[in-house]
């Protein structure tokens, strides 16, 4: 038989997900993901079941992408032979990385699918589910998860022990990130779809199996609908759960964690820095035994240069994972207009109250200034995250 030497290329670099893809000759309705290492006896069948389920939903308006890492029993090279029979599949052999999150997200940034999914290849995932998911984004969902704990669904003949170690990795997982894990039921599963903007321009960093809690946390996901389905057992193959599995779960609930909280810290740092020029040209430009300027003006220069300041540590600390994605002058001279503007508001609003404080409360124009400053800095804070590094550029 000859075989379709078609490989998809394997991305490198940042696991982002562009706002179109990067190769498309075409966009799609869906691209479906199915991460494989030693799945040869199983691709055979997860295929035709699956075709099958979405040429009712969505005829010719799909693809398929299997993405195998390299496994010894050449995965890769049955599911090349599959594409003969079945067009839509596609193919990436990763040789250079191992993972199932990362392999998802490698198969997102080769997709040109509006919406995006993954599946497992061993057919714990029913392929009869995928009907009620896009059902579920079809109601306007931004995320539709098959989920084990909702009506309908169940682990069939999992032990004692992996329910319980199951059941108390979502404890840990609310306990720790309650934000975003309390909005599902199943945070651990690994078959859903997604609409491809909720994650576009995001640097995903996923550890281990599970790229839910990643979507969840860094995406910008609004409603999400869970359908239930019942685990089923493998079929064939041996199952890839091990304790390491739940140790990287664990880090990756707590990277997530840090992340949130790591990254305010360094924008409360740089702030601290602003804050020393602000507070020293406030006093060079307003104090009478200095240039003894009007304290407005002296706020509105003082509070200019901190604003310079912030955004260039701001820029190359705070917020430096965002700003490595757009790396041009252009692109970057746009984020200091965004900055300036936010904060310019936030310099407005910070005189505001640098006159209530000065003028009703205490006269002292330096413990005003500072209870002004730190009335504004969360606003900030959250507005330039939103505004000042959204990424909205992309190469394509």
């Amino acid at each position: 038989m000859l075989r379709h030497n078609l490989l998809l290329p394997v991305s490198t670099g940042n696991l982002l997900i562009e706002t179109l893809p990067p190769i498309a000759e075409r966009e799609t309705l869906l691209s479906l993901i199915i991460p494989t290492y030693q799945e040869r006896n199983s691709i055979a069948k997860i295929v035709p079941l699956l075709t099958s389920q979405l040429d009712r939903l969505i005829p010719n308006d799909y693809e398929l992408i299997i993405v195998d890492d390299n496994s010894p029993d050449r995965t890769w090279a049955v599911a090349q032979d599959l594409t003969l029979q079945y067009p839509q599949l596609r193919v990436l052999r990763r040789t250079n990385e191992r993972g199932l999150a990362t392999a998802v997200v490698r198969g997102w940034q080769a997709a040109r699918g509006q919406i995006l999914g993954v599946i497992d290849a061993d057919l714990q995932h029913p392929p009869e589910v995928l009907g009620q998911l896009w059902q579920a984004i079809e109601s306007g969902a931004d995320l539709a998860i098959a989920s084990r704990n909702m009506d309908g669904g169940g682990v069939s003949e999992w032990s004692l022990l992996r329910r319980c170690l199951s059941r108390g990795a979502q404890i840990l997982g609310l306990a720790i990130l309650p934000e975003s894990i309390g909005r599902v039921t199943d945070p651990m599963s690994g078959y859903f779809l997604l609409r491809r903007e909720t994650i576009a321009g995001k640097v995903l960093s996923p550890l281990g199996y599970k790229i839910l809690i990643e979507v969840i946390d860094r995406g910008e996901i609004g409603k999400i609908i869970e359908v239930g389905y019942e685990f089923q057992e493998r079929q064939a193959g041996t199952s890839k759960v091990t304790w390491r599995q739940y140790i990287e779960y664990i880090q990756h609930l707590f990277r997530l964690r840090l992340a949130r909280s790591g990254r305010f810290l360094r924008f409360i740092a740089v702030g601290l820095s602003g804050l020393v020029v602000d507070m020293s040209l406030l006093y060079l430009f307003s104090d009478a035994y200095t240039l003894a300027l009007p304290i407005t003006l002296s706020k509105i220069l003082a509070g200019e240069s901190a604003i310079i300041n912030n955004f260039l540590w701001n820029d190359r600390w705070t917020f430096a994972d965002l700003a490595r994605t757009q790396t041009s002058n252009r692109q970057k001279f746009r984020r200091f207009l965004k900055f300036n503007l936010i904060c310019s508001i936030g310099l407005t609003l910070n005189l505001a109250i640098l006159h209530l404080i000065y003028n009703f409360v205490i006269h002292d124009r330096y413990i005003a200034n500072l209870i002004s400053i730190a009335s504004v800095t969360c606003l900030n804070y959250w507005l330039n995250l939103k505004l000042s590094w959204r990424i909205t550029d992309h190469r394509h």
